[in-house]
C-alpha cells in the first residue's frame, strides 16, 4: 500500500487572544440526551467518532525485534495461549495506515520512549532514523519518556528541532536532519533555574471543527532511572498535579476534550495482550503506579495513554467523579497499537464518556504477515547501508538463543554472560581489581538470537546484535563496598521503591544467594545465603565491585551504591561484552547458554 498522503492534520497551541474568544463559547459537558442526533463520522451531525491510534516504548526498533522481544502472547478462544511474532516499523506503519481507512477523524499519539536504548541501526545515528520513521508513519504527538533524556536535554531539543549532531555532524552528504514533525510534550519537566517547561506542555489537535487537547508527562521518578548527566538542570514534577494544571488551562481556552499521554504504567493481571482487563470489574486487571494516577487525574481528562512498563492493557478505570475512563498501553517495540474510539460532541466540545464501554479501546497485533510499508523499507535500507561497516562485524558465536530481556525468571542466562564479561574486563589488578560484578536487569535490552537476522549466518553474533543488547555504552566502574553495603544493596532489589516490582541484579560467577519471596521487604534476602566463591559475605570486609556507571550513581533504586569509594573507571559495558564473546567463542566452539543457577528464589 502506498504511504498515507502527506496531509498533515493541524496541531497547534491556541493563542491567548483566541483563548478568550473560545472560553466565551464554552458549554457545560453533558451526556447526550435520548434520541439526540449522533451522526458519527459526519461533518454536520452533533457527534463524531474520533479514532485515537496509539503506541509507546518504541525504543528505536526499526527492524523486527529478535527473540522473545519480538513476540506477544495471545489468548486463544479455548483459553490456551500462543506467541505471535510482531513488530518492526515497516509493519507498524502499514498497520496504522490500514486502521485509518474509513476514519476521516484519526489522530496518532505515543506515550514516550520512542528513542533511547535503541538497536544499533538507530542508536549509532543518535536516533535520527527513528524520528524520520515516526514522521513517515504519521505520528501527530508524543510525550517524552525517561529514555528521551539518555543523551541530555540538548540532544532531546535537537531531536525536536532538527540540525546535525554537534560532534558527529551530518550522516549523509547534503542532508540535514530536519527533526520531529510532531511535538514532544514535557509538561512536568522544567528548567531548575527559570521554572519554565523544557518543551511544550500541551498541544491541540484540530480537524474540521473538532479539537482535542493533549497533555504529555513523563514519570516523576525519571531522575532515578536516567544517568545524572541526562537530567542535569531539570526538575520533574508530580504527574497528577501537572496534568490537572494544564487541563484547566485547556478548558479556559475552550478545549474540553483532553487526552493525557503519560510515560508511566502498570502491571497487568495477564501476560496476554488481549485479556479482559475489566474482569471481574473496571480496572481490576491492572495494578501499579498508573492505577493511582488514573484514579486521581481530573475528570476533565477523557483518556489516558500510558507506557514505561512495556506491558499491554486496555482498561476502564473510574475517574474521581466515578465516570469510566480508558487507560491503555501497547506493550513495546512497535509490537502492538491501540485503537480507541472517542465520541466527540460538537455542541459541548467534549468527549461523551458515558459511551466508554469495552471494547472502546482495543490492542491490535502488528503482525508480520501483512505487506511492508515500502517507504519505511527504503528508509531502513538507506540507514543499514550507512551502518553496515560497523554493524555486520562478527564478535562471537553462540550455540542457541541466550535469553535476556524476555525471561520471566529473576536471573537470565544473558545476565550471567554480561556480568561475567564485566568481571573479566575489570578483575586484573591494573584494571580495577574487581572480585564480583553486578548488572541491572533493565540495562539488558534484548536476547541474543541464534537464528541470523542478516547475512552473517546462524549462531554468529555481530557487533550490531551486541549493541542491541547493551546500547547505552555505560562506562564500567569498580568501587570499594563493604560486605554490609553489599547486603543492603541486595536488600534494595526487593524493598523500598523496588518492593512492588523487584529489580533483581544479575551477578557474576561465584556470587550466590537466596531470596525468599514469601516474606516482605528487606527480609526477602536470606542474609546467611550470600556467598562469594563459597565463603559467606563478611559485613566488615571491603570488596571490589564492578558495575556500570548508572548503577554506581544509585540508579534503579540502589542508593547503597552511592556510598562506594575508591572508584576506577574501566571500559564500556559494550566493549566488555564484545571482548568476552570474542575470547570465549568460535565457529567450532560456540558459547552455550549458562544455567542461570546463581540466585535461588523461594516462592
Amino acid at each position: 500500500m502506498p504511504p498515507r498522503p502527506q496531509r498533515r492534520r493541524t496541531i497547534s497551541r491556541l493563542t491567548i487572544g483566541a483563548a478568550v474568544l473560545a472560553a466565551a463559547a464554552t458549554v457545560t459537558a453533558a451526556a447526550l440526551p435520548a434520541g439526540a442526533d449522533t451522526g458519527h463520522g459526519s461533518r454536520t451531525g452533533r457527534t463524531v467518532d474520533v479514532q485515537l491510534l496509539s503506541f509507546n516504548d518504541f525504543h528505536g526498533n526499526l527492524e523486527p525485534p529478535q527473540g522473545s522481544s519480538g513476540t506477544v502472547e495471545e489468548r486463544q478462544p479455548d483459553g490456551s495461549k500462543k506467541n505471535v511474532t510482531a513488530g518492526g516499523v515497516e509493519y507498524l506503519a502499514q498497520s496504522l495506515r490500514t486502521a485509518r481507512k474509513g476514519h476521516p477523524y484519526s489522530v496518532t499519539a505515543a506515550a514516550g520512549d520512542l528513542v533511547g536504548a535503541s538497536p544499533l541501526l538507530s542508536g549509532l545515528f543518535h536516533d535520527e532514523p527513528t524520528i524520520e520513521a515516526m514522521n513517515k508513519l504519521g505520528l501527530d504527538v508524543t510525550s517524552v519518556g525517561n529514555h528521551e533524556f539518555d543523551e541530555g536535554r540538548a540532544e532531546l531539543t535537537r531531536l525536536q528541532n532538527g540540525g546535525c549532531h554537534p560532534k558527529d555532524g551530518c550522516y549523509e552528504k547534503g542532508k540535514k536532519f530536519r527533526g520531529a514533525g510532531f511535538p514532544y510534550l514535557a509538561a512536568n519537566v522544567t528548567d531548575e533555574k527559570t521554572g519554565k517547561p523544557l518543551l511544550k506542555p500541551y498541544t491541540v489537535w484540530k480537524h474540521k471543527g473538532v479539537k482535542i487537547g493533549f497533555i504529555g508527562v513523563t514519570l516523576k521518578g525519571t531522575p532515578d532511572v536516567v544517568s545524572a548527566g541526562g537530567v542535569k538542570g531539570l526538575k520533574f514534577h508530580d504527574e497528577v498535579e501537572t496534568i490537572d494544571k494544564y487541563a484547566k488551562v485547556l478548558n479556559h481556552q475552550g478545549v474540553k476534550a483532553i487526552v493525557a499521554l503519560i510515560h508511566e504504567g502498570g502491571q497487568p493481571a495477564s501476560t496476554s495482550y488481549n485479556y479482559n482487563c475489566d474482569s471481574p470489574g473496571p480496572g481490576d486487571g491492572i495494578s501499579g503506579p498508573i492505577t493511582e494516577i488514573a484514579k486521581h487525574v481530573t475528570p476533565k481528562v477523557d483518556a489516558l495513554v500510558t507506557g514505561h512498563t512495556h506491558q499491554a492493557y486496555a482498561c476502564t478505570i473510574p475517574d474521581p467523579s466515578g465516570r469510566p475512563r480508558t487507560v491503555t498501553s501497547a506493550a513495546s517495540y512497535g509490537k502492538l497499537y491501540t485503537d480507541t474510539t472517542l465520541t466527540y460532541d460538537r455542541r459541548t466540545r467534549d468527549i461523551v464518556r458515558t459511551r466508554v464501554t469495552a471494547p472502546g479501546a482495543v490492542n491490535h497485533v502488528v503482525d508480520r504477515t501483512q505487506p511492508k510499508a515500502a517507504d519505511l523499507t527504503s528508509l531502513i535500507a538507506r540507514w543499514n547501508k550507512l551502518a553496515a561497516p560497523v554493524a555486520n562485524r562478527p564478535v562471537g558465536h553462540i550455540s542457541a538463543d541466550i535469553s535476556g530481556r524476555g525471561t520471566e525468571a529473576p536471573e537470565s542466562p544473558l545476565g550471567d554472560v554480561i556480568s561475567d564479561a564485566q568481571l573479566e574486563a575489570t578483575k586484573a589488578a591494573d584494571k580495577g581489581g574487581a572480585q564480583l560484578a553486578l548488572m541491572n536487569p533493565g540495562g539488558i535490552r534484548s536476547d541474543l538470537a541464534f537464528k541470523a537476522s542478516g547475512p552473517e549466518g546462524d549462531g554468529v553474533v555481530t557487533y550490531g546484535e551486541a549493541f542491541t543488547v547493551q546500547p547505552f555504552t555505560n562506562m564500567m566502574n569498580v568501587v570499594d563496598l563493604t560486605g554490609a553495603q553489599l547486603l543492603t544493596a541486595l536488600q534494595q532489589q526487593v524493598s523500598g521503591p523496588n518492593e512492588a516490582s523487584p529489580k533483581i541484579l544479575q551477578v557474576s560467577k561465584g556470587l550466590t544467594y537466596t531470596l525468599d519471596m514469601t516474606k516482605s521487604g528487606a527480609d526477602r534476602l536470606v542474609k546467611d545465603s550470600v556467598k562469594l566463591d563459597g565463603t559467606a559475605l563478611d559485613p566488615a570486609k571491603t570488596y571490589r565491585v564492578a558495575m556500570n556507571e548508572f548503577l554506581a550513581g544509585g540508579g534503579d533504586g540502589f542508593p547503597a551504591f552511592k556510598d562506594a569509594k575508591n572508584k576506577y573507571v574501566g571500559p564500556s559495558d559494550l566493549d566488555a561484552l564484545t571482548t568476552y564473546l570474542t575470547a570465549h567463542s568460535s565457529a567450532t566452539t560456540p558459547l552455550t547458554p549458562p544455567k542461570a543457577d546463581r540466585i535461588t528464589v523461594l516462592k
